[in-house]
């Protein structure tokens, strides 16, 4: 487990990068695949893995310069706090599903973001308006745990896992 653990840590950059690509896959699979629309809060936890997978590029290039040798905690540190974030944002959506407080306003109860050109010429036409999905729904749930839920533990995990790379200045 230990030498497991190392090689996940020695490229924690790499590893971060790929983590993020897999959780989007994953969540492009559900919405393409499965047929469940994203709501407002979902497309958000899918813009903290793209910042990862941004970050961790970045610092990829930057560390394999000569003057970025320095920098691997630094870039490692500041994928903590992206995933961080994510768990945040991740947490927040579970608890608007669970009911234990509202979620944003754009989309409580099936309200949308705007507007678009192609909305307004449908509604002038008579066609049948569909609302995007509400951020107080879960559309999918594993061993009570909806896609936030699970996208909290798993934005938490990655978060540890780039302390430990910060600490000993793995990759």
């Amino acid at each position: 487990m230990t030498r497991l653990l190392d090689a996940v840590l020695t490229r924690w950059r790499l590893t971060a990068f790929l983590s993020s690509a897999l959780m989007l896959a994953i969540a492009h699979g559900f919405e393409r695949i499965g047929g469940l629309p994203p709501c407002y809060l979902c497309l958000k936890q899918r813009e903290v893995y793209w910042v990862a997978m941004t970050v961790a590029l970045v610092g990829m290039i930057v560390v394999r310069t000569g003057p970025g040798a320095g920098l691997k905690r630094l870039f490692n540190a500041a994928l903590g706090l992206i995933f961080l974030v994510g768990a945040g944002v991740a947490a927040w959506h579970a608890g608007a599903e669970w009911g234990w407080w509202p979620g944003p306003s754009v989309c409580a109860g099936g309200g949308t973001g705007g507007v678009s050109a192609a909305d307004m010429m449908a509604a002038l036409n008579g066609e049948e308006r569909i609302a995007p999905p509400s951020c107080d729904k879960a559309l999918w749930s594993l061993l009570g745990l909806s896609m936030a839920g699970w996208n909290v533990l798993i934005s938490l995990a990655l978060a540890a896992m780039s302390v430990f790379a910060t600490r000993k200045a793995y990759g």
